[in-house]
């Protein structure tokens, strides 16, 4: 039987592309609320609202999302000029 060790071993030593596709397939299963249990779902709805909960007393920092996505693309080329990728 394959474990969930065995297959975060696997997923990597995939190219990064395709561990970024692993990584979106995974993230949109999460995202439709479908977790592997009851108190996964528990837990991350309470991180959510405690996420929100200090966002709205003023006790942490935000990102503007089109300047988080701008730094985050160019990371990612820079990541892949230093890898030698296209």
């Amino acid at each position: 039987m394959i474990t969930r060790d065995d297959i975060l071993a696997k997923a990597l030593t995939l190219p990064p592309a395709d561990q970024a596709f692993v990584a979106d397939m995974l993230e949109q299963k999460m995202a439709t609320g479908h977790f592997s249990s009851p108190e996964i779902g528990e837990v991350w709805s309470n991180e959510i609202n405690r996420r929100i909960t200090a966002d709205d007393r003023g006790e942490t920092s935000t990102v503007d999302f089109d300047k988080s996505l701008e730094h985050l693309k160019q990371a990612i080329a820079e990541h892949r000029n230093r890898q030698g990728s296209p």
